[in-house]
């Protein structure tokens, strides 16, 4: 087996320690940086000084490698974690790859899905990176923010926060649209333009609103029991009622339903899955059939709407049907000219 090219450090060049793909301390050399950069070559990017992670945990996995990093995160003003699983192309020989983000539900953080939906199996067979962030802010300092489990800690409903004291840290939507983003595209070898996005629950909602006010920013969404119309759901109203104001108007922005009704741009497809025996559809928490009617009418979307027999809300549903979302999404993501 032949060895690969030993790195040689540009004269008088600085160099600083590093936590490596592996794990192991590593000195990574500054080629020429600019001002305002750490100058770092990662798998050939740049990475700006806001746009460094810390490599938390690294697991093997199908061939492929499920971490964890931490970062500063200049959006929400605070430490965030997120996982990343990355198929043996990406690992082995840097090959670009589709990526997936996945955004999770009520009080989850970023372990949940890691642990317990078993998706690493078919993001492996399929070459797909996989992204998921956590669910809100950490480690900082907000009167009632832990009161809840819907509202606050765990519970931040992938919006911009308008009111106070949220607005300085409740800021999720831009973190997961902009910031993770970016921070992701500087640091794993992800395929330019072929990116999507799913999510359960909470994390349904932030996944359809990300796609619908974006368009063209992902190539692929679905969703697992999304809340599709917190503007006329309990959680939602508390939510919308806290973060954005009482101002019924100023929620539209943030309602799939809503957007879905609005909408005018690049046509989009949502798949949205729906356990029929979810006690939270029941309760009228989710609302799909809102969503669906206001796609009914407008011929800029298009929906899937599978609707599962017997299961429930949690994660044995879907555990259920995680490979089904990934395959589709996989398909549209490789079928993506750029």
């Amino acid at each position: 087996m032949s060895k690969k090219p030993r790195l040689k450090r540009p004269a008088n060049s600085p160099s600083f320690r590093l936590p490596s793909i592996s794990g192991r301390s590593s000195f990574v050399f500054l080629f020429n940086p600019p001002k305002k950069t750490l100058g770092v070559l990662s798998f050939g990017h740049i990475i700006t000084a806001n746009m460094m992670l810390e490599l938390i945990s690294s697991v093997k996995c199908f061939e492929g490698e499920q971490r964890v990093y931490q970062h500063s995160s200049k959006t929400l003003d605070c430490d965030m974690t997120f996982g990343v699983f990355l198929p043996a192309a990406a690992l082995e020989d840097k090959t670009p790859c589709p990526v997936l983000f996945f955004l999770s539900g009520l009080t989850c953080t970023h372990e949940n899905f890691i642990q317990k939906s078993g998706f690493q199996k078919y993001a492996a067979q399929h070459g797909l990176i996989v992204v998921n962030p956590d669910t809100s802010p950490r480690g900082i300092k907000l009167e009632g923010q832990d009161d809840a489990y819907d509202f606050g800690s765990g519970a931040g409903f992938y919006v911009d926060a308008k009111q106070e004291p949220w607005s300085k840290h409740y800021k999720m939507y831009s973190y997961v649209t902009e910031e993770l983003v970016e921070l992701v595209n500087a640091n794993l070898p992800v395929a330019a333009g072929k990116r999507g996005i799913f999510g359960h629950s909470m994390g349904g909602h932030g996944a359809l609103i990300c796609a619908l006010k974006n368009p063209g920013l992902y190539k692929s969404v679905s969703a697992f029991a999304p809340i599709a119309n917190p503007s006329e759901g309990a959680w939602g109203q508390k939510a919308l009622t806290g973060y954005i104001g009482a101002n019924k108007a100023d929620w539209d922005q943030w309602d799939a339903t809503r957007l879905v009704s609005q909408y005018e741009s690049t046509p989009q497809e949502l798949f949205i899955d729906q356990g029929l025996a979810d006690n939270f559809l029941a309760a009228k928490q989710l609302l799909p059939e809102n969503l669906l009617a206001a796609a009914d009418s407008n011929e800029h979307i298009q929906t899937i709407y599978k609707q599962r027999e017997g299961y429930d809300h949690g994660y044995f549903y879907i555990s259920t049907f995680v490979g089904e979302h990934i395959a589709y999404h996989a398909n549209l993501l490789k079928a993506t000219n750029v």
